[in-house]
């Protein structure tokens, strides 16, 4: 198995992780960026990191888009008393939106042999609607801005 092969499986099973301390049933794309958060060592890492969107950061973005998204319908969360998610089995599959993320960052690659980490980190970040964006927003993070720098890295990146 491939350097790149190794990555995904990773950031995939990192990020069924992250949906299983969500309670989600699936894994979506959010889950796939804080993967790619966690993931010291290569570039998607770093073009985030240096954007100061380490996982902690994103995390609680993450957490303000969820609260923001309720109060759009008037609810808050300091209303009521939840209790933290309930962990759920691991995700067995790959939900809607981290699928499409995987295949942008395929297909901004232009083969195999030249994928590498910040395609996977594109993919997620080239979404103009959903939870990644707007959390990113909430964060004073500019999407934008963050594909042109990881666009940028790919010239000299190995990994």
């Amino acid at each position: 198995m491939s350097a790149i092969d190794h990555y995904i499986n990773a950031v995939i099973e990192r990020g069924a992780a992250e949906a299983q301390e969500d309670g989600s049933a699936a894994t979506e794309a959010h889950h796939l960026l804080l993967a790619i958060a966690a993931h010291e060592g290569t570039t998607a890492h770093r073009v985030l990191a240096t954007a100061g969107l380490g996982r902690q950061a994103i995390r609680a973005a993450l957490d303000r888009e969820f609260e923001h998204s309720l109060s759009t319908v008037g609810v808050t969360l300091a209303s009521f008393d939840l209790p933290k998610p309930s962990a759920a089995r691991t995700p067995s599959k790959v939900g809607a939106t981290a699928r499409l993320a995987l295949e942008r960052g395929f297909a901004a690659a232009t083969g195999k042999k030249d994928l590498r980490p910040v395609h996977l980190l594109l993919g997620v970040l080239d979404t103009e609607i959903g939870t990644v964006p707007r959390a990113l927003a909430l964060a004073g993070a500019d999407r934008v801005d963050l594909m042109a720098r990881a666009r940028e890295t790919l010239a000299g990146e190995s990994w």
